[in-house]
């Protein structure tokens, strides 16, 4: 079978490698059919950050931690990526109980067992079990390369699943497969960022500062639109996210003022959170949904105290979020599709995937 690699910045390929199989009685097989880009696979895509990187971390100017996430030579290539999609079950292990071969199912970007003490508490992405077979427990994932693991990526014709039925979540079938593309991460995550922190202020405003974390934004704008936000207000420099934003409820600003309840930050830049801080209302939370690789980060931490501020920064626990997520779409029909700004061929993948473009989709029909 096939699947889809990094080489390196602006070029990726079709790389052959063996079936996978049902290792565990826990496992299942799926066959992707729809897979989404991450917001985050861009960064190494546009730009040959793989050398910049590895010296800043040598220098103390970037955190060593990215260095456990995705190696010693962050983000070089050989490596299989993609980690949204959404896959048909097409074999099962004898101890799987709950799914079924057929089934349409979203598959999270980390792996989780469901029984240990971090994902009873919903920290999914933190799966202790997952962490005992990683050389430093950071991180358990598809599609960030061999420092995560032995899982590859979700471009690809077949993938192992372990632990499927707590991992697999069945899309319910009045749900159109490309509302929930980016549901194993972008989706969940733009979830988070808002929903949670709006039921600890009923009515409450939110400002999205958008542009690197593209697909992010855009989602979290829509969501806080739709859970009965006071105000939306989106700022961004792009005309089509801009209008993306409107489209699914947001008011486009071109300044900010300083007192929004929540704050959803997806510049993915430094600036950009000293700026989402400095907009928080007292009491005000602010979500950082982006990549801040440098040590240099300067949060204005008495900022924060004068105004009694929250930050909440760290991975996406996109299987703790996907059911109560699914069931929202299913009740709402809530339009993520329309972050979607390009629809591209399976086959086509290797061009399609360096795309310069909000949120790529890749589609291939089902099997059944």
């Amino acid at each position: 079978m096939k699947e889809l690699i990094f080489v390196r910045s602006g070029r990726l390929a079709w790389r052959k490698r063996p079936e996978p199989v049902l290792a565990e009685h826990s496992d299942a097989i799926v066959r992707p059919f729809l897979a989404g880009r991450c917001d985050g696979d861009t960064l190494p895509i546009h730009q040959p950050v793989s050398r910049a990187l590895q010296a800043g971390m040598a220098l103390g100017l970037v955190d060593p931690v990215v260095g456990a996430i995705c190696g010693k030579v962050p983000f070089r290539g050989p490596f299989a990526i993609g980690h949204e999609c959404v896959a048909e079950v097409v074999a099962v292990g004898p101890g799987v109980r709950q799914v079924r071969i057929g089934q349409t199912v979203v598959v999270p970007w980390a792996i989780s067992c469901g029984a240990c003490p971090q994902c009873r508490r919903g920290l999914t992405s933190k799966c202790a079990t997952m962490a005992t077979t990683m050389s430093d427990g950071t991180l358990a994932a598809y599609g960030f390369g061999p420092s995560s693991g032995p899982w590859g990526g979700m471009i690809t014709d077949r993938i192992r699943v372990p632990h499927a039925d707590h991992m697999l979540v069945p899309v319910p079938d009045d749900i159109p497969p490309l509302r929930v593309a980016a549901a194993s991460d972008n989706l969940a995550d733009a979830w988070r960022a808002v929903v949670a922190p709006l039921t600890e202020r009923d009515g409450g405003s939110v400002l999205v500062l958008g542009g690197g974390a593209k697909s992010i934004g855009l989602y979290a704008a829509g969501l806080a639109a739709a859970h009965g936000a006071a105000a939306v207000h989106y700022l961004d420099s792009d005309p089509e996210r801009r209008a993306i934003a409107e489209s699914l409820g947001a008011t486009v600003i071109q300044t900010v003022r300083r007192d929004y309840d929540i704050v959803v930050e997806a510049t993915s830049r430094a600036p950009g959170l000293r700026r989402a801080i400095t907009s928080l209302a007292p009491g005000g939370i602010c979500t950082a949904v982006g990549y801040y690789l440098s040590t240099g980060t300067r949060v204005p931490l008495m900022r924060m105290y004068a105004t009694d501020a929250t930050l909440r920064i760290g991975v996406s626990h996109a299987r703790a979020a996907l059911p109560a997520l699914l069931d929202f779409l299913q009740r709402t029909a809530f339009p993520a599709e329309r972050v979607t700004t390009l629809l591209a061929d399976w086959d086509d993948a290797p061009a399609a995937y360096t795309a310069r473009t909000t949120k790529l989709v890749l589609q291939r029909p089902r099997l059944t």
